[in-house]
């Protein structure tokens, strides 16, 4: 017997991302490499909105979001891990459609 397969829907204001996880070494704007093993503090990360609940109010699934990734919950499915938070617990937001924002583009 095969086990039901079942959707995944995020409840309230909570939102599911993908980390984009960073490369192993970095390199500076400048040209500096910076290898992996050296930590930044308080480092803000950028991730793929998932799926959200229906009390989520500015964030849709497809966009970018900046967030804290140290103090959140993980869950993984099939091998990928995804983080939930609270969308409140978002910094910012990168959407192709805006109707105001900083002017930068990533």
């Amino acid at each position: 017997m095969t086990e039901p397969k079942f959707e995944i829907q995020m409840l309230h204001d909570r939102v599911m991302i993908k980390v984009e996880r960073d490369p192993e070494e970095r390199r500076s704007t400048s040209g500096i490499v910076i290898p992996a093993t050296v930590k930044m503090a308080n480092r803000l990360t950028w991730g793929l909105v998932c799926g959200v609940g229906a009390g989520a109010r500015q964030v849709k699934v497809g966009d970018k979001v900046l967030f804290n990734p140290e103090d959140q919950y993980e869950v993984e499915i099939h091998g990928e891990v995804y983080l939930v938070m609270r969308e409140r617990d978002l910094h910012a937001i990168a959407t192709q459609h805006t109707d105001h924002g900083t002017g930068l583009y990533l």
